[in-house]
């Protein structure tokens, strides 16, 4: 799994330090941590951490609870990893939705277990999936292997890193069947995935495995939502 960057939200500094340690260790890195409830939203706002590990008990009025209910707003996937298990703690902790609940002490092991377990379930909830039909046949493909769509009269390819569909619906239809935030038009004919952009020059986009053309009144959206990812 990659290296995964991980804020800590802890009120005991030796705690901190402790799982800061252990991260290192184990191939993760600590980018930030806090004490307290309204550090930790600014800082996780500002970071973009990938994971979030949370004590309950923090400094100030709000605890590690009020903090995952406004995580699970953002939706930024977060683990508790805290001494508190009693009965009205765990109810409180139902409300919310976290990605696992990793009971202090722990051990390095056990921590990097925890969280590789969880993260490897978050990708899984994360993937979203295209079901077209290609010469006769149903494919079932994943959206992030999708490095653009090309309209074709009123079909459209759909072009991955190992494979290109042609598929009998119009560009405009397979886009809006698209999930998320990572695909932009950026031509009349294209539709792109940001996410396997790896520059954009004057009047062209080039990807991992292909170039496509990007129109003058597209191109400022395209650089705009990359900029944003």
């Amino acid at each position: 799994m990659k290296s995964l960057n991980i804020y800590i939200v802890e009120d005991e500094p030796i705690i901190v330090s402790t799982i800061e340690v252990a991260l290192r260790k184990q191939g993760f890195y600590a980018i930030g941590d806090a004490e307290d409830y309204y550090t930790a939203l600014s800082d996780i706002q500002r970071l973009k951490p990938d994971l979030v590990l949370i004590d309950i008990q923090l400094s100030g009025n709000k605890d590690g609870v009020d903090l995952a209910t406004e995580l699970d707003k953002k939706k930024q996937p977060y683990l508790f990893l805290s001494s508190q298990t009693d009965p009205n703690t765990i109810e409180r902790v139902k409300q919310t939705n976290p990605l696992g609940y990793i009971v202090k002490p722990f051990t390095e092991t056990g921590l990097r277990t925890n969280i590789e377990l969880a993260w490897h379930n978050y990708n899984d909830s994360q993937q979203h999936f295209l079901t077209v039909k290609h010469e006769g046949r149903l494919h079932r493909i994943n959206q992030d292997t999708i490095s653009y769509l090309k309209a074709y009269d009123n079909y459209c390819y759909i072009v991955t890193k190992t494979q290109t569909y042609l598929v009998p619906h119009t560009l405009k239809h397979i886009s809006e069947q698209l999930e998320g935030s990572d695909f932009v038009r950026a031509h009349r004919s294209y539709v792109v995935n940001l996410k396997h952009i790896l520059s954009v020059d004057k009047n062209t986009i080039s990807l991992k495995t292909d170039s496509i053309p990007v129109s003058a009144s597209q191109k400022g959206l395209v650089v705009s939502k990359l900029k944003s990812i």
